[in-house]
């Protein structure tokens, strides 16, 4: 029941299901993921229904009338709808300049105002990564300084190279671990541990279509 209200309400407002999965902060396999019978989480249920504008009711039952949904997109500005900005090239094998022109912009969903101020998205290419993350995927990043040993992050190398690879570290190096095993691990030691600087943390991976 609620996967076919789902579609209904998605196909009112005249959007994909992956699409509006992508608004709220689901990875584009969640939609495929749920079986007819089976039912998102409640938190998910809830952005789901201030979406669309009805109840969770409606969502998982079909009662109570829903509001009129619009042909478009809901206003940007009245709801917790952010467009992120997208930038191309942070390689993920092959370095590559860093900083890049906004390609395209994003609608997330974020409670916080300042986190979606923080947030870029990036389209990763290369294969180090794979198959976590596969040529032409696209990355929503946190900006920071610092993460924690073994996170997946965006880095600067050298001042030039951005690349997205697992950090590791101890007191005195730092290791970029590739997931694809044809990469070796780069290490720096001692004051080379200063050639790395973060960029950011991972936060969602969205795979190419």
């Amino acid at each position: 029941m609620f996967k076919e209200n789902f579609i209904k309400l998605c196909n009112a407002r005249g959007v994909s299901p992956t699409t509006v999965c992508r608004i709220i902060g689901l990875s584009n396999a969640a939609f495929s993921k749920w079986e007819d019978d089976s039912v998102p989480r409640r938190a998910t249920l809830m952005k789901f229904a201030d979406y669309f504008g009805v109840s969770v009711d409606y969502l998982l039952n079909g009662n109570s009338k829903p509001e009129e949904p619009t042909p478009t997109l809901i206003p940007i500005e009245n709801q917790n709808v952010h467009m992120i900005p997208l930038f191309e090239t942070v390689s993920a094998g092959f370095g590559t300049l860093a900083i890049d022109e906004v390609i395209d912009y994003i609608p997330l969903y974020f409670t916080s105002a300042t986190e979606a101020a923080e947030t870029i998205c990036i389209k990763v290419r290369g294969d180090s990564m794979y198959p976590k993350i596969e040529d032409g995927d696209i990355i929503q990043v946190h900006k920071q300084d610092s993460v924690d040993s073994d996170t997946l992050a965006v880095v600067l190398l050298d001042g030039e190279d951005g690349l997205v690879k697992r950090v590791v570290y101890g007191e005195t190096w730092l290791e970029l671990h590739s997931i694809n095993p044809m990469y070796k691990t780069m290490r720096f030691n001692g004051p080379d541990v200063n050639r790395v600087k973060i960029l950011g943390a991972v936060k969602l991976i969205m795979k190419k279509p």
